[in-house]
């Protein structure tokens, strides 16, 4: 491995057996981040995502995006007609969540990526689930995916929690607060900790 993440490839492999063999199966770490984005981009592309598959998801916002010509600006989204948003894709439930970030960075109360980067985590996923329709799981990727934030363990997400369990051949998967217990141990690189139980194969 000759990669930025090796450091913490070894680190977790050293935790035990298990995370050893399925460093050595994964590989190297290829975490990749959209750290160009702003804040208020990586949410009301989430929303399109939220219980969706990735194909379906990605359809939706290709859709969006055509309609505006590149993705919309917060002053677009809230005055774009109901109809619009709903010929790409979104629910009427989700418009109202899209118009609701849209206004949060105009006012404020979604934060620029300047002022995001100074904020912790927990200020930011205090902050930010106060907004209809963003729950913790949705800040937590954009911590991961947009800030590059390093230990964050989303552990209610399915594919991690599902991952944890075929790593550890449970015959179920760890609840909330446990999967969080659990996961300390992989601090400070719990997004690279999670970005391997994404991948743990299933067999």
């Amino acid at each position: 491995m000759s990669t930025q993440y090796q450091p913490i490839s070894q680190f977790l492999s050293e935790i035990d057996h298990d995370w050893a063999q399925l460093i050595t199966i994964v590989g190297e770490c290829k975490f990749e981040t959209k750290s160009e984005r702003e804040p208020y981009e990586a949410l009301a592309r989430a929303v399109a995502y939220q219980q969706l598959s990735t194909k379906a998801g990605d359809a939706i916002l290709d859709k969006l995006i055509k309609s505006f010509g590149a993705f919309p600006t917060p002053e677009q989204l809230v005055a774009a007609e109901f109809d619009t948003l709903r010929a790409a894709g979104f629910s009427a439930r989700k418009i109202e969540t899209l118009k609701g970030i849209a206004a949060g960075a105009m006012s404020g109360l979604v934060p620029s990526r300047e002022f995001a980067d100074n904020m912790s985590n927990e200020a930011l996923i205090e902050r930010l689930v106060t907004l209809k329709g963003i729950g913790q799981w949705t800040v937590e990727m954009m911590l991961i995916f947009t800030l590059a934030r390093m230990d964050i363990l989303p552990a209610d997400d399915f594919g991690i929690v599902d991952g944890y369990r075929r790593l550890k051949k449970l015959d179920a998967a760890p609840k909330r607060k446990e999967m969080a217990e659990i996961g300390k141990v992989w601090s400070p690189y719990r997004t690279i900790a999670s970005w391997y139980l994404w991948r743990v194969p299933k067999i």
